[in-house]
């Protein structure tokens, strides 16, 4: 009957910490989603408010032209950001990784969102 408790009792444990972890990272994203809107606001809403694209249309950021660019994943739109392509401008001098990576998540979200 001992070990059933102790069985129990660590089950428990390790279950309640996996909670406790899950709720920490998911935090850590909804910080990271506001640094990328941040990050947005200052660098990229200039050109593509709302998700457009002042400069080419059919280079917006809504999730239709985003697949159609192939630029539809966190880490495609990340090294767009870092590298720039023709007209749009690189930002890897001028942000840190940490915030490409947050305005990327934040852009793939607002464009599954249809930037609403």
């Amino acid at each position: 009957m001992q070990k059933i408790i102790t069985i129990v009792a660590l089950t428990l444990v390790i279950f309640f910490s996996t909670i406790n972890i899950n709720s920490d990272a998911l935090a850590e994203t909804a910080i990271n989603l506001d640094r990328g809107a941040a990050v947005f606001k200052a660098n990229c809403a200039g050109c593509h408010a709302k998700g457009g694209n002042i400069v080419r249309r059919g280079k917006n950021l809504k999730l239709r032209a985003l697949h159609k660019n192939k630029v539809d994943t966190e880490e495609a739109i990340a090294l767009l950001v870092k590298n720039g392509k023709n007209n749009m401008s690189a930002y890897g001098d001028k942000l840190s990784d940490e915030e490409i990576a947050d305005v990327s998540a934040y852009v793939l979200q607002r464009a599954e969102e249809k930037w609403k």
